[in-house]
């Protein structure tokens, strides 16, 4: 079976790829290789964060891998938070929660509520960069809900549907995300 390291320590995501991927390849965490680097996102694109992460890797570890950068892009705020989805409201790591109340407070005297998320994943096999992208457009609602996913999944409701990602649960988000469809890109290239 082939292996690939993804170049994650998001626990979240790891999770969902593993789910998408199936026993198809063998995908390995960053853990896994023993690599416990803060490993930059210093690009101002989806694609050069991904490939900046991949690079590390690859340089480092001599390893076939792939990381990916997911933003979520908003319409009415000319495509925020993008590429600092992450880190929206501020301050070091992940605040979730922050994030989506920043994102609410800034969104509420906004009509339009067109959203979408992307994620751009690079694949480094054999020196050799590949990129596949995915994306799910949908719109930001008023109010969380939902208790499932992660991130902005609670404020976010995929075009056609009458849920958000949050409400879903993981299973049917993940044959529809903005992930999956960029997975499936690279399931079709690497299978």
């Amino acid at each position: 079976m082939k292996k690939l390291v993804f170049a994650t320590n998001n626990a979240h995501k790891l999770e969902e790829i593993r789910a998408i991927l199936g026993n198809k390849v063998e995908i390995l965490s960053l853990n896994d290789i023993n690599c416990h680097a803060d490993i930059p996102e210093t690009a101002d694109t989806l694609q050069g964060n991904a490939a900046l992460k991949a690079q590390y890797i690859y340089e480092n570890y001599g390893l076939d891998c792939f990381a990916d950068d997911t933003g979520l892009e908003v319409e009415a705020l000319n495509g925020a938070p993008g590429i600092y989805s992450a880190r929206y409201a501020g301050g070091e790591g992940h605040d979730s929660e922050a994030n989506m109340k920043k994102l609410l407070s800034e969104m509420q005297d906004k009509d339009n509520r067109k959203a979408r998320f992307r994620t751009v994943i690079c694949l480094i096999e054999g020196g050799e960069e590949h990129f596949f992208e995915g994306i799910v457009n949908g719109s930001i609602i008023r109010e969380r809900k939902g208790g499932a996913g992660f991130g902005y999944d609670p404020v976010f409701m995929p075009d056609g549907y009458s849920e958000t990602f949050a409400e879903m649960g993981n299973d049917e988000k993940n044959k529809i995300s903005h992930r999956a469809r960029a997975v499936k890109k690279l399931c079709e290239y690497l299978l």
